[in-house]
């Protein structure tokens, strides 16, 4: 790199090492929970759901959240941001944003089902978000041994894939660019009856599911799918679940927007991201937003895009 990009007064040099070693923390942790064995750092094994009053899963996500903030608090005392995690997100008040121009936003696990259920589809998301927007992302697949890493700022963006021992493999994305090649990355757990009909709208090829927002963009990032159509309103997904894939994926090149093409925003008072939002690996976004616009104006003309 031509610079050292600075986030929040903090050397990108000095802070990927930090997050790297907390990712597969998280990894160890996560999969020992799923595998029923004991958990590294000294967290308490739950062998069953009547041996503790919380539920496995949620021993794993407490776990998860618990080392990622004792590991950033030992790590950059003092650091001027704020960290909002799914788990402690009750502590702030509803309708209002965080008062914070730096904001980590932590998913210590995404796709609880898929982690119960055992597929291995599930991740875990880290994000800084300044005034709003991503501009540093990280997608832990524990289950794949893959961290993808996003880094965007003001001279250049990266965005690539590494193994536990460091070895870095590039983002591939597919040459797909007709409608009817584009391969759908559609959810596993989450469906609204509208998508259906847009997807049919959208004339591209049969679809493949996966668990997790991460899971999902990662697929995009490998080249195996090219596009994910999130349809949601009051159960929509939430800041934790998007802003870390969104990092990676635009850092990468791809996009992330409303089918109208606005962005994502972050820390608004509302933590539901609602609505039509495409990602994609970005060589035919601006027809696949359009077209999504067009069809939802005639599947449900009062949904809001």
């Amino acid at each position: 790199m031509a610079s050292d990009p600075i986030y929040a007064g903090i050397e990108l040099s000095a802070l990927l090492p930090v997050l790297r070693q907390l990712c597969w923390d998280s990894a160890a942790i996560l999969r020992a929970y799923a595998r029923g064995t004991t958990p590294p750092f000294g967290y308490p094994p739950v062998l069953s759901v009547s041996d503790d009053p919380k539920s496995p899963v949620s021993a794993a996500d407490l776990a998860v959240n618990e080392h990622l903030l004792s590991g950033f608090a030992s790590a950059f005392p003092g650091a001027p941001w704020t960290i909002l995690s799914e788990e402690t997100v009750a502590q702030w008040p509803q309708g209002t944003p965080i008062e914070a121009e730096w904001l980590w936003i932590l998913d210590p696990l995404d796709g609880t089902k898929d982690f119960l259920q055992g597929t291995g589809e599930y991740a875990v998301h880290l994000a800084l978000v300044h005034h709003h927007r991503p501009v540093v992302g990280l997608v832990l697949l524990p289950e794949l041994d893959q961290l993808w890493i996003g880094v965007l700022d003001h001279d250049h963006a990266q965005a690539w894939c590494e193994s536990p021992s460091g070895e870095r493999t590039p983002v591939t994305f597919s040459v797909r660019v007709a409608p009817a090649e584009l391969i759908p990355v559609t959810s596993r757990s989450h469906r609204d009856d509208r998508l259906e009909p847009l997807m049919d709208a959208l004339g591209v090829a049969d679809g493949i599911a996966r668990g997790s927002v991460g899971g999902k963009v990662a697929a995009i990032l490998r080249g195996e799918t090219d596009l994910y159509v999130s349809l949601s309103g009051r159960s929509a997904p939430k800041d934790w679940d998007m802003a870390a894939p969104e990092a990676v994926l635009l850092a990468a090149g791809g996009a992330f927007t409303h089918a109208d093409g606005s962005p994502l925003l972050y820390n608004t008072g509302d933590y539901r991201q609602a609505g039509c939002l495409i990602a994609s690996h970005g060589v035919s976004h601006q027809a696949l937003c359009q077209a999504a616009a067009r069809a939802m104006a005639s599947i449900d003309p009062d949904f809001p895009l």
